[in-house]
Order: C-alpha cells, then structure tokens, then sequence
C-alpha cells in the first residue's frame, strides 16, 4: 500500500476508536491526519510502523532510554481534540516530535502560529529538519528548557500543549497561558499519568476534562523521578511510586508475589470498551499507601501476577501485605460483562484485598463519578483551598474533587 493508501486507513482506524469512547473525530482534526505526511517524522521505519497504532521512538540515549518519540496518532488526535483549536490561534508546543506541529500549524492556519520547544538539540534539529521537508518550514523551533518562559514577559499563547510527561505545572507555564487560555498537560500525579484540560477560573486553573496518556518524561530543571521498588530478584515485577514519596514497608516486599495470592470480588462490572480509568483516580486520592504495579507479563507467569494494565495496575501496600487490582474476570452468562477482582499476597492479603475491593465499590456507589483537577500555586493557603484530596508539588498544590457522577 501507498502512504496516502496507509494514511487514510490510519485516520480511519483513529476515527473508530473515537467511536467506541463516545466520541466523533472533528473533521478539522481528520483533515489535518490526512494531510500531513507521518512517515516523513518517523525516520527509516517501514511505512506500515508509521502509519501504525503505536508511538514511534526517534532519538535515543546512550543508555537507550527513550528520550524522543512521534506519539500514537490516535493520542495525538485526542488531545487536539482536547486543545479545541482554532484559527488565528497561538500554540505553544512542549516536546517536539515534529509531527504533531505540523498536525497543530494545519489546525490554527495561516493567521496562526506554532512555537515548539524541547530541551534536546539533536531532538529540536531533527524536528526542524523533518517539518522543513513536509512543508512546515514556517513553525518556530526552540532548544531551551521549557520549565522556564522561553521568551520572558513578552508572549504569552492561546493554547499551550504539552506532550512529554511532567511532574509538575510550572510558573512559567501560567505566565505564558493567555487570559483566555487553555493547556493540555500529561501530568502524573501519585504515578498516575493523565493529559488534562485546563482553564484559567480566577487564582486557579480547572479542569474540564482528561485522558489516559503515557509519554517520555521531562527532562531538565523541571524533572522529578518517581521511585520503582523491585519485587523479584529479576526486573520482571516493580512498585512505582510517584512525587519521590516512600510507603512504610514497600522497601520489605521482596519476594512478597512468591507469597500464597487471595481473590476478593468487588461485586462492581464492566461491559466490553466501557472505560473505567476514572477509577484509577478514585482509588489514588482514597487508598493509603497507594502505587502502581508494573510487571512484564512475558516473563512472569499470569498465575502469579495477573494484571488489569500491565504499565500499571493500582495497588496498596499495607506493613508487608500488597494488594492490587487484577484483570477483570467474565461473569457467567453475561456475555462481554467482567467483574473487577482484586488480588493480594502477605501476611494480611484477605484483609487487604477486601479493602482494595470496598474501595472499587464505593466508586461504583458514587456513581462512577469523573475526577476534576483544580491546580493552585504552591504558596495558596489551606483556607484558600476547596474540599477535595489535596497533593502538594513543588511549584503548586492540586486538588481533586468528584462533584458529579456520570
């Protein structure tokens, strides 16, 4: 097949899993993954990889950490969707891949303007050099350090989108937010990483939606490494805890999944392409000693290990007792209808298991209900504050909230 043949069936695959969510794809977003030609971005991958599902990693380091990647075309189609772009707009890009840019230059048109910025030169000449080849010569390419304004007090942009993972929103991301603005932000909180939507509303920014996202990490003055905590003498099981918190006990959990594993059923179901990654949110902001499972599930067998989502289930630790939530299991007769189980191995498993389970139920009593994210700078008092579950970062402090339920 052609790249324009293997590019409109990419947009169409994108436009069908907008489908199963809810969603229709916007026909100026669909005209833009038509147009602008990915596998110029992708480097010597075979054109059936660039018009794949999958991320594609362009720059590598030394230590083969991926320090550069042209994101899943769907996920890039989701958050310009969340970024509602249009004409005349002026976009601030974090990261650059170099695709998404001319995706963003085709959406905000002549009268607009793109600005795209990342920390690594080879990252930003790569970029430069792919964008002048695809006919984008007129998108502007930094190398500079975004945790600071790259232009201070003079610019500020209509939307600001950030595609690499980051800890923290930071000041200059405000200062260079117009009045008006939006910013589309993959933030990880408590290791969970999400690409929320957010509004200015007074000393605060809101948010009015978010999606299930991963990306390369932040580098530069702005990075905060999470902690992973190994389970198993080899790599193929680890906790990942975020914002470089401890949790009593996880330091004595090794060898804790050799351990005998109990099931508690938490009575909650979900039907086939229902999503329910609300819930990881839910279960971050309630259970102490929250984290995230990861295992490798090629190389631990599913007997010991079963996970719902392989890069990170959520769990809990508890003294020298993990709990964590496990694939969904079918429910007899009620074809496509899974129940949520939750899994543990220790000392106190059917206790802990129990509550990990009571929890994915009070979600489900609440009524399943959306998160909202109010972010406040660092310096914001208590009473200032309103009721949710509060995490303290560096440059802010977030509050989570549930006010309604789907």
């Amino acid at each position: 097949m052609s790249a324009d043949e293997l590019r409109n069936a990419m947009v169409e695959r994108i436009a069908v899993r907008h489908q199963a969510l809810g969603l229709v794809l916007p026909p100026e977003i669909e005209r833009a993954l038509r147009t602008v030609p990915r596998h110029l971005f992708t480097g010597d991958v075979p054109l059936e990889d660039a018009y794949g599902d999958g991320s594609i990693i362009t720059v590598r380091g030394e230590d083969g950490l991926h320090l550069s990647s042209v994101s899943a075309a769907w996920l890039q189609a989701m958050m310009l969707g969340q970024a509602a772009l249009k004409p005349g707009d002026r976009v601030l890009e974090v990261g650059s891949g170099g695709y998404n840019a001319a995706l963003i230059r085709e959406l905000v048109g002549p009268t607009g303007s793109v600005t795209t910025v990342d920390i690594d030169e080879t990252v930003t000449d790569r970029a430069r050099r792919c964008l002048a080849e695809a006919g984008y010569g007129d998108v502007e390419v930094m190398c500079a350090d975004a945790e600071f304004e790259i232009d201070p007090g003079r610019r500020t942009f209509d939307v600001i989108i950030v595609t690499v993972g980051v800890p923290d929103i930071s000041p200059a991301l405000w200062t260079q937010l117009a009045d008006n603005g939006r910013l589309v932000i993959p933030l990880r909180t408590l290791g969970l990483t999400r690409s929320w939507v957010l509004h200015r509303d007074g000393p605060a920014l809101v948010s009015s939606g978010h999606l299930m996202c991963g990306f390369v990490p932040l580098r530069g003055a702005g990075a905060r490494p999470g902690l992973s905590i190994p389970l198993r003498e080899d790599p193929s099981a680890n906790l990942w805890l975020g914002e470089g918190r401890g949790i009593d006990g996880a330091g004595e959990l090794t060898g804790v999944l050799d351990l005998p594993r109990v099931q508690a059923r938490s009575g909650v179901t979900i039907g086939e392409a229902q999503p329910s990654d609300d819930q990881d949110v839910w279960l971050a902001a309630t259970v102490p000693g929250f984290c995230l499972l990861v295992a490798d599930q090629t190389a631990i067998d599913t007997d010991v290990v079963r996970l719902s989502w392989p890069y990170g289930s959520p769990a809990c630790v508890n003294r020298n007792t993990l709990a964590y939530r496990g694939m969904p299991v079918p429910v007899d007769g009620r074809d496509g209808v899974r129940e949520f189980v939750t899994y543990a191995h220790g000392p106190d498993a059917e206790q802990v298991a129990a509550f990990l389970a009571g929890q994915i139920t009070a979600w489900d009593a609440a009524g399943r209900p959306a998160p909202c994210l109010r972010v406040y700078p660092a310096g914001t008092s208590d009473a200032d504050l309103p009721d949710g579950y509060v995490l303290d970062k560096r440059h802010s402090r977030l509050v989570i909230s549930w006010p309604t339920a789907r």
